[in-house]
């Protein structure tokens, strides 16, 4: 038993290294960054494993952010056939000089939920880790119909198309839920907002600002493209040290999370 635990123990190590790289640095921030409502020190988050509470704390604020995202920009894009080359760029890997980077649903979701549930106790990464093969599941679905398709090429799209690719949506919602609920249970502390079904009352459901998910994308991409590739490969430490909601008046990242529902 003590050589399966320490087996496990450095498979999550080299594996956690491995793909921490890859996940989006536009909202990475440090454990001791985040500790507005919730710190590593407050006492807290007892039952958890160290790595748990150092992952918890560095990825909770992006995965919100993507989860925002998700309600608001993602569901809307695939709602409009005219988006649909937005939702094909999705799903595009750059391979600039032959090294290839993930595309934005892999670093901003796929790679963000297998770090946390490397570092999480294993019956919470069990759960988490069929979650993340349920929401790429229905990623996979979307891509599938989406894949192609190209603002500057109008294409014919079949209407059958676009109700897979709202079940695709609307079955990753439910895997990100329930990887969001995983995390809820295991902090006790139910930070994470889950996002509701599809439907008239969605946003109110939901909790959470529109229009301040609005501001922090419209700014955080005003602020990148001002500094060029040059900003964009430091992006993360600048994001982590302050300097760009500081410099580009980015909303403040923990009032954000921690907003009060509408």
């Amino acid at each position: 038993n003590n050589n399966n635990n320490n087996s496990r123990r450095d498979f999550l190590s080299t594996s956690a290294i491995s793909v921490v790289g890859a996940v989006s640095s536009n909202f990475l921030i440090l454990p001791g960054a985040a500790v507005a409502a919730t710190g590593a020190s407050d006492g807290n988050l007892p039952d958890l494993p160290p790595d748990a509470v150092r992952s918890y704390l560095q990825y909770r604020i992006p995965l919100q952010i993507a989860a925002d995202s998700y309600m608001w920009e993602i569901q809307k894009q695939i709602s409009r056939i005219d988006d649909w080359g937005d939702v094909n760029q999705l799903f595009q890997t750059n391979n600039n000089r032959g090294q290839g980077q993930p595309n934005k649903i892999e670093r901003d979701y796929v790679n963000v939920m297998r770090i946390l549930g490397l570092s999480f106790p294993p019956d919470e990464a069990d759960a988490m880790r069929d979650a993340q093969f349920q929401f790429e599941k229905g990623m996979a679905k979307i891509s599938k119909v989406t894949r192609g398709v190209r603002r500057d090429l109008p294409v014919e799209i079949n209407p059958a198309d676009i109700v897979l690719a709202q079940k695709g949506w609307d079955e990753g919602r439910v895997a990100l839920n329930k990887f969001l609920s995983v995390i809820n249970d295991s902090t006790g502390l139910k930070e994470m907002t889950l996002i509701p079904p599809a439907g008239p009352n969605q946003t109110k459901e939901y909790g959470r600002s529109q229009s301040r998910y609005t501001v922090l994308i419209k700014k955080t991409k005003l602020c990148q493209n001002r500094g060029g590739p040059a900003l964009s490969q430091a992006w993360g430490q600048l994001m982590i040290s302050g300097y760009m909601q500081d410099s580009c008046g980015i909303p403040d990242l923990e009032d954000y999370f921690f907003q009060s529902p509408q």
